[in-house]
């Protein structure tokens, strides 16, 4: 995840004007929202981008979903039986469901939904390893059968890492993730503006009234989603400082990531307040390493790497205060979280003299490391403290400054790079199955680490049926990966949003979510 770069600019006195947007008089104006970047791809099942996450949790539903507790429920579906073998799965969809277009959403849109996602998804391609068959049974009921057990099913089927299998018209599933939707159309409970849409500028969800929600309150992604505000605009702003501008002088009525140096200046901001969440809605900041590159494919040069990262001098210099920050934390799956591990911390502790001393004592010969960075970001300023200590301890490393879009497109390549820093949501990482750079070993995925331990304690994972058997085997791939090493984690932390006082009942989470909000 990439968010907006966080500088200062020398004059905040005047946020920018919005502009107008066309709309029928019968029309209310919407609530405006400056979210962490601009929606660019509008298929969610094509990335695993955040941003797209927040688009598909409002324009689409899912069959299953998370809520607070971490607990998956029944979103789309009103019913479910599972075979005392474990081998066959039963949904019913709940009745009176509709596409934006007015067409029922039905068991065979459900069906093609599910086989275009799960290939491109990391715990999809695990149940489908399982799957024998998937069919519909009418028109609201599909059943999955299972070659072997596989007791994650709802878990994979409402899980809430993008990309989010969501669910898409039987029409729009059949096209090829590569070709990419251009029309989303869901049965989520706001519906996208395509007339109004002007990129760069700004995106509109009108309230979608054929929208039935669940009886039960909303929880999270779970539950009762009611919409009570007609429309909401994302505006795409220039910088954060715009941004912060505009929430602070009353034309934005929610900002998702507040910049840190602005924050004394919107605590005293009348009419603005700041939310802020721990656990696993905090992000964890990692360092991507390249496997498929020399010498990052030689493990001992790797394991310096964590001795180099040093979390605390990291969020002090990107400014995260430190009631926005969790102590240096060495678990893979987040601190204050249920799985979290302590397990190789001495292993992982910064240390620049046994840096040195441990690099000295590799096979590394002086070559030169591309460490890929963006403008302005916090991203950029945890990687320029990490090169200081990387050369402190003997590595000839250089930083190459570029934009968000051709930094994916170098790390899309196996030469040419070997580190690159990024940060997180905590709901992405609290899980060996959902993490990005565990759960993709020996997948093809940018970085291209493999173990095949590690590969079959995360089947033993995503079979196992008891919760103290996972939390075992999750210590077992957190040993495993401190000597892999496919990230270096550079800290965890949150960023707050900021929220004007008359936009009330936003759901408290680091997702933002505009169901059950007023003004």
């Amino acid at each position: 995840m990439q968010g907006f770069p966080i500088t200062r600019r020398a004059a905040l006195g005047g946020a920018a004007a919005l502009p107008f947007i066309p709309r029928a008089r019968a029309q209310p104006a919407p609530v405006n929202l400056v979210l962490e970047s601009e929606v660019v791809i509008l298929d969610p099942h094509a990335t695993t981008a955040a941003i797209t996450r927040t688009f598909a949790t409002h324009v689409f539903d899912t069959l299953f979903a998370m809520d607070g507790q971490g607990m998956i429920r029944p979103q789309m579906v009103e019913a479910w039986e599972r075979s005392a073998d474990g081998l066959v799965w039963e949904f019913r969809l709940r009745p009176g469901l509709r596409w934006h277009d007015g067409a029922p959403v039905t068991a065979q849109d459900c069906v093609a939904s599910l086989e275009r996602w799960a290939p491109r998804d990391s715990l999809g391609r695990m149940l489908w390893a399982a799957k024998a068959t998937l069919a519909a049974t009418d028109a609201r009921s599909f059943r999955l059968t299972l070659r072997r057990p596989f007791p994650l099913v709802l878990d994979v089927l409402g899980k809430p890492n993008a990309p989010l299998p969501v669910m898409l018209p039987e029409r729009l599933a059949r096209i090829p993730v590569e070709q990419r939707i251009r029309e989303p159309v869901g049965s989520g409970p706001f519906r996208f503006r395509t007339a109004d849409w002007r990129p760069g500028d700004v995106m509109l969800l009108d309230r979608f009234d054929g929208y039935v929600p669940r009886e039960e309150p909303a929880d999270f992604l779970a539950g009762g989603k009611r919409v009570h505000l007609p429309a909401i605009a994302l505006r795409v702003m220039p910088d954060q400082a715009t941004g912060a501008a505009a929430l602070m002088a009353g034309e934005v009525d929610y900002m998702q990531y507040l910049p840190f140096d602005l924050l004394p200046r919107l605590e005293r901001a009348r009419g603005v307040r700041l939310a802020a969440f721990g656990g696993i809605h905090m992000f964890q900041g990692n360092f991507r390493l390249n496997h498929a590159a020399s010498p990052m494919d030689d493990p001992a040069i790797r394991r310096v790497l964590w001795r180099c990262a040093d979390q605390a001098a990291i969020l002090t210099a990107i400014g995260v205060p430190d009631r926005f920050r969790a102590p240096a934390c060495p678990s893979f799956f987040l601190c204050d979280a249920p799985l979290a591990s302590r397990a190789g911390a001495a292993e992982m502790a910064f240390d620049p003299a046994e840096a040195r001393r441990m690099l000295a004592a590799t096979g590394y010969r002086g070559e030169k490391l591309a460490f890929l960075t963006t403008a302005g970001g916090i991203s950029q300023t945890a990687a320029q403290v990490m090169i200081q200590e990387m050369q402190r301890a003997g590595f000839a490393v250089e930083e190459q400054l570029m934009d968000w879009g051709t930094l994916l497109a170098r790390r899309a390549k196996h030469e040419g790079w070997h580190m690159f820093a990024v940060y997180s949501n905590g709901t992405d990482m609290f899980s060996p199955l959902t993490h990005f750079y565990v759960a993709n070993t020996c997948a093809d995925y940018p970085g291209w680490d493999c173990d095949r331990g590690i590969e079959a304690l995360l089947r033993e994972f995503a079979e196992a049926v008891d919760a103290g058997e996972r939390r075992r085997l999750a210590e077992a791939i957190q040993q495993a990966e401190v000597r892999h090493v496919p990230n270096v984690m550079w800290g965890q932390f949150t960023i707050p949003a900021g929220i004007r006082d008359r936009l009330r009942d936003v759901p408290p989470a680091a997702y933002p979510m505009f169901w059950e909000a007023r003004v």
